[in-house]
């Protein structure tokens, strides 16, 4: 596996961040590649919780199921797709900095390929999301601290 990590500082609260995150109505607000998501069983955050989140690559809509396997509120989650051929494995951590008022968001993520998804994931699932997740924590990061999402770039 090679997992791709970002970081980024965020003027909000632990748990206002891990709400946010860990909501899938709100993917498509900061990831750029997010048409739709939707919880579909359990609270978002929660272990055994899942989601269904239909992402555009290239000019296709791809939907996957994603399940919560891990989480300990509002400090760390870690979701993992449940089918398809090409499954995300996203860990989050959120550190508090300044007694609690800003969090430091770390997300770790990989892909694991199954049948044609073992040649998708590292040409194409991997370097996409490589160039995405930067500018996806730009995004959070603005929305969360301005209600704005930040300008691409």
């Amino acid at each position: 596996m090679s997992r791709i990590d970002t970081t980024v500082d965020i003027s909000r609260r632990p748990d206002e961040v891990f709400r946010y995150v860990t909501d899938a109505a709100h993917l498509p607000e900061w990831q750029e590649s997010v048409v739709a998501g939707r919880t579909t069983r359990g609270t978002p955050g929660s272990v055994g919780s899942q989601a269904v989140i239909t992402r555009r690559i290239g000019n296709r809509d791809f939907t996957a199921t994603m399940r919560t396997v891990a989480a300990d509120p509002p400090y760390s989650w870690h979701i993992h797709g449940v089918e398809g051929p090409v499954r995300g494995d996203l860990r989050g951590t959120l550190e508090p900095l300044d007694g609690g008022e800003r969090s430091r968001l770390t997300l770790s993520l990989d892909f694991e390929g199954h049948g044609f998804g073992k040649v998708i994931a590292p040409l194409v699932a991997r370097p996409a999301a490589r160039k995405e997740m930067p500018r996806d924590q730009r995004h959070l990061k603005n929305i969360l601290e301005h209600g704005t999402r930040a300008p691409d770039g």
